[in-house]
């Protein structure tokens, strides 16, 4: 029987020479692999109450919007800068070749509400602690992390742990 990770395709020296880029969309692409992915994604949270999955630009809103229909929570997007309509909060962020900041529309949940955050890949954890400080300035309480692909060298998963946040990840590659 494969797993997730036999639907993700490594594609060398992308976006850069020495990059082994992990290619989701093969994942996406096979009915059997995605709904494998997003049961997985879905099922540790299931009947836990979440009001919200938040899910980050861009492949997260794949991932995350089909998690949010399955456990019956509602889906919000966090947008790169500019992207998103209204009032907004920014959260500047830096990653591996630079800096950048996303966004989250202020009136996207109550305070108070349980907030899954999900994306399909976890590296350094920018991105996803951007997306906890914007969900946590709005007083939303982030129950759990979750990504289809964890990259454990370059630290992200334990950062966001020694944040005190649940990371739950349904695969790992080694290197970067």
């Amino acid at each position: 029987m494969k797993t997730v990770q036999d639907y993700i395709r490594t594609i060398p020296d992308f976006p850069h020479e020495g990059i082994l880029f992990r290619d989701v969309t093969t994942l996406f692409a096979d009915p059997e692999g995605f709904r494998m992915a997003v049961d997985q994604l879905a099922q540790p949270f299931a009947g836990q109450g979440i009001d919200k999955v938040v899910g980050l630009e861009a492949r997260g809103f794949i991932l995350g919007g089909a998690v949010a229909r399955q456990i019956g929570a509602g889906f919000v997007p966090v947008r790169k800068a500019g992207k998103l309509p209204g009032a907004v909060i920014a959260q500047d962020y830096t990653l591996e070749y630079g800096a950048t900041t996303v966004e989250l529309h202020e009136d996207a949940f109550q305070p108070g509400e349980t907030i899954l955050l999900v994306d399909d890949l976890l590296a350094t954890g920018g991105t996803a602690e951007a997306g906890i400080r914007l969900v946590e300035r709005l007083g939303g309480r982030i129950v759990g992390c979750a990504f289809v692909v964890d990259l454990p060298d370059l630290g992200g998963n334990a950062r966001l742990r020694a944040l005190g946040f649940d990371v739950r990840a349904l695969c790992a590659f080694d290197g970067a």
